[in-house]
């Protein structure tokens, strides 16, 4: 899991306010995040399958999220693709 500084800090850059936590910007980089330590834990346990099935079900979920933002304002959803160095 992450830390509650990582998630304050992610909170602050891609909320709309202070207060965010349920915008699809702040919803992306805090799965990305968690994405991105999921595949470290990977590089060591290479045969951890359970946690294999969750990393996948936080990419479709990323993946829904990102498609949804899309839809509703393409100008966040590249500034978003552009921050978290993800490709689309």
């Amino acid at each position: 899991m992450l830390e509650l500084e990582v998630k304050e800090k992610i909170k602050k850059e891609f909320g709309r306010h202070e207060k965010d936590t349920g915008s699809p910007e702040v919803q992306i980089a805090l799965i990305t995040k968690r994405i991105e330590a999921l595949t470290q834990h990977f590089n060591i346990y290479k045969k951890d399958f359970n946690s294999r099935r969750g990393l996948l079900k936080l990419i479709g979920h990323r993946r829904a999220l990102l498609g949804y933002l899309h839809k509703i304002n393409p100008p966040i959803y590249q500034t978003v693709l552009e921050k978290l160095n993800l490709r689309k």
